[in-house]
């Protein structure tokens, strides 16, 4: 009889031990889900789904791009070269540039040393231009082409029309057959709206597979972000810090600077992690290399519901550009 209840109190005892582990694993997962949601911005047909564990989103053309980036509007020469290869170093693996910046040469050269030096592989990253309206989009077969032999790297990941202009139709059919040529892999649009999108998009053969907007907490957009979404198109953000002269005074508002103390990070970084939660990617610019790490490290911490909506409160529909 001994070993009898010897036995039970054993076999018990075991499986008191596998139910402990197995609530130790569940609490492991759920800990890692804290900080790593889902973003599903079409829930229906799940088009548009944003992977926070590898930080990056697949295009409706297939093609995986990073959800956060180094935008290089006021970057030129060599510190241009310098704020590009900074970010590579930092672990930024999407980098926008157009033909109006006039940088398009600098941001090749700092791509090739990257990969000479060995810190990223050409296939690691993620390279937007654009071309401009006018006389750009009104010869766009030669317009793109220069905007290839600029950047100098092989080929281009995405190449966007800047914005609508009356021969936008013409230079989007122009991208596409750059894109069956294999010289470019994926194209869209930059300051499209819902209207212009709604004439635009039954014109065209290959659906955008982005569109790059004026974003940010006093701009959000809250009507075009989803219309552009439940298309199956992911949206980017530019200006999502606010943008010339509007900056300060973001990141000293109030409500921002409060989370962003509750949290123990930058106004900036609240910034850009309240956009991607909304599945917005980001590009923010800078050339000074603490801001584009700081820039980087939006993965360790979460937005609750009640910190969304605060931000979500100080949208004014102020724009900061004409775009």
């Amino acid at each position: 009889m001994k070993k009898i209840q010897a036995f039970l109190f054993s076999f018990i005892f075991l499986l008191g031990l596998a139910a402990c582990g197995n609530d130790m694993k569940e609490m492991e997962t759920d800990t890692s889900i804290d900080y790593n949601p889902k973003v599903d911005t079409n829930k229906e047909n799940n088009v548009v789904s944003f992977g926070f564990e590898n930080h990056t989103v697949t295009l409706n053309s297939g093609y995986k791009m990073p959800i956060n980036g180094l935008g290089t509007y006021s970057l030129h020469g060599d510190v241009c070269v310098r704020s590009v290869k900074s970010a590579l170093k930092n672990g930024v693996r999407l980098i926008d540039t157009a033909s109006a910046y006039g940088n398009e040469e600098e941001v090749g050269q700092a791509i090739r040393e990257a990969i000479g030096e060995g810190i990223v592989k050409r296939e690691d990253v993620f390279v937007i231009t654009k071309i401009y309206p006018g006389s750009e989009m009104a010869n766009p077969e030669s317009s793109i082409q220069n905007c290839l032999n600029r950047l100098n790297i092989g080929y281009v990941d995405m190449m966007l029309l800047h914005h609508h202009d009356k021969n936008d139709v013409k230079a989007y059919k122009a991208m596409e057959q750059f894109v069956k040529n294999g010289k470019i892999r994926s194209i869209g649009l930059s300051n499209w709206y819902v209207e212009e999108l709604t004439d635009f998009l039954p014109r065209v053969n290959i659906t955008p597979a982005l569109v790059q907007n004026e974003i940010h907490p006093y701009y959000q957009e809250n009507d075009v972000i989803p219309f552009i979404q439940e298309k199956g198109i992911v949206v980017q953000g530019w200006y999502p810090l606010g943008g010339r002269g509007h900056s300060v005074e973001l990141l000293e508002d109030t409500v921002i600077s409060e989370i962003a103390k509750a949290h123990d990070v930058s106004s900036a970084q609240v910034i850009l992690r309240w956009n991607l939660q909304k599945g917005v990617v980001v590009i923010p610019g800078s050339s000074n290399p603490n801001h584009i790490k700081e820039n980087t490290e939006l993965y360790h911490f979460i937005l609750n519901e009640n910190e969304m909506d605060r931000i979500n409160a100080l949208d004014r529909n102020e724009k900061h550009d004409w775009y």
